[in-house]
């Protein structure tokens, strides 16, 4: 992990290049068919753990890779306007979701409140929906914008060319927000999911 007591900024994060974005009218009322398939569509617009998703989809234990954890401060970090929800000074964590025989699903960067990320990832080596259900946390996942686009970083990464699916979203527990998350899907999930659009 690169987490240092100091302020570091050195580490950029994933964002895509977007060809089309979407907002909450997007997520609230779904997309086309044709732009984004019924399967794809309940993996990005639905409000449950896309561990558990992957986990299901897969049937293989889904593993965290943490690439990354700095400290942002106060800086926004070229994050979601959102980001202004969650209490600085703030940490930023990134992860690729990985199958435990190693092929990559997803990548995240989520933004926490510096004071309180221990509280809620107890174990930084877990995906979040682990730590959080340790805790019995009533949760609630707000997603707020939608992504589809390019990103080199990601494609070298993941071995498949894009443009990829992402989204973000608050997650909100005891009516306060914990966590911005973005999360990018790899287009590899086509075989389980099927095509990405249909037509």
């Amino acid at each position: 992990m690169n987490f240092s007591s100091g302020l570091t900024l050195d580490t950029t994060w994933h964002a895509l290049d977007p060809i089309w974005q979407g907002d909450v009218q997007n997520i609230q009322q779904g997309l086309p068919h044709h732009q984004l398939a019924p399967t794809w569509q309940m993996l990005l617009l639905g409000d449950g753990s896309p561990t558990r998703h992957l986990k299901l989809l897969t049937r293989e234990r889904i593993e965290v890779d943490v690439i990354d954890m700095s400290r942002v401060g106060h800086d926004p970090d070229a994050a979601p306007v959102q980001i202004k929800a969650v209490p600085a000074p703030r940490l930023r964590r990134q992860v690729w979701l990985r199958t435990a025989s190693g092929q990559r699903l997803a990548y995240a960067t989520s933004w926490w409140d510096a004071g309180h990320i221990d509280e809620y990832l107890q174990n930084r080596s877990l995906p979040i929906w682990d730590n959080l259900s340790q805790l019995h946390s009533e949760l609630y996942r707000d997603i707020q914008g939608l992504y589809y686009g390019h990103s080199s970083a990601l494609a070298a990464a993941f071995q498949k060319n894009g443009p990829f699916w992402g989204r973000h979203y608050l997650f909100w527990h005891s009516g306060q927000p914990i966590t911005l998350i973005y999360e990018v899907f790899s287009p590899y999930l086509q075989r389980y999911l099927g095509p990405m659009g249909l037509g």
